[in-house]
């Protein structure tokens, strides 16, 4: 049986605005990048760990973790408005260009999870290796507030965001009411052959993949590197 070939991709540009420098931010004295690069090389289940930048900066502190950085990303697919499908298929034509080399899955990490364990990444590959049948894998959480219970304001007046044609559906408690899950910008896992066939990293089967609250926390802005400045001194 052929050997499935998993590359991890730590996509790490420069320029975020809410938080300046966020992925190379120190969070409990380490660069916020190390703990992704860290859980990737010791999930056991990728073959290569490769980080996605722009920046000679992050790419020195990338390569100090142990991660590889073979290209610096162009400009023009690192902006505010560039897609996980353009760096990922960056990454792909530069890796057949340049080392004559292709991977059969791509595990995208993005660095601004750090609490997501390199067991949690490894159960997340080993079950996209067991149902290949999916064309991609997305690490979900419960949602805390619930799609039923959202509203759009229009000239004063609310009105569902969801109209399910039912308004007692929009007073029910939340065991009640359907589960709902959003995507935790954790564990995303492609073929490269969904790449090709869907010009997209998600193709039409997606594979789900539920995580819990901790390992999904998702660090965007200032508040959020205090509080997991927090929980990782008391551990």
């Amino acid at each position: 049986m052929k050997k499935i070939k998993v590359l991890a991709l730590i996509p790490a540009r420069s320029g975020s605005k809410r938080v300046k420098n966020k992925n190379i931010k120190m969070l409990n004295n380490k660069p916020l990048i190390y703990y992704s690069i860290k859980a990737a090389i010791a999930s056991g289940v990728v073959d290569r760990v490769i980080v996605s930048t722009d920046s000679e900066e992050i790419a020195e502190i990338a390569k100090k973790y142990g991660a590889e950085v073979p290209f610096l990303r162009p400009k023009k697919l690192a902006s505010d408005n560039s897609t996980e499908y353009e760096y990922h298929k960056h990454t792909v034509d530069w890796l057949i260009e340049n080392e004559k080399i292709t991977y059969d899955l791509i595990v995208n990490l993005y660095p601004t999870t750090p609490f997501r364990s390199s067991d949690t990444i490894e159960k997340a590959v080993n079950l996209f290796k067991d149902n290949f049948n999916y064309d991609s894998l997305r690490s979900v959480v419960k949602c805390s507030e619930h799609p039923y219970k959202m509203w759009t304001s229009e000239e004063k007046e609310l009105k569902p965001f969801i109209d399910t044609g039912d308004m007692n559906d929009h007073t029910l408690s939340y065991h009640l009411l359907p589960k709902v899950y959003i995507q935790n910008a954790s564990i995303y896992i492609t073929k490269t052959e969904t790449l090709k066939k869907f010009k997209n990293t998600i193709g039409e089967k997606i594979l789900s993949f539920i995580m819990n609250d901790k390992e999904s926390i998702d660090i965007n802005s200032p508040i959020d590197f205090k509080l997991c400045e927090a929980m990782m001194k008391e551990g």
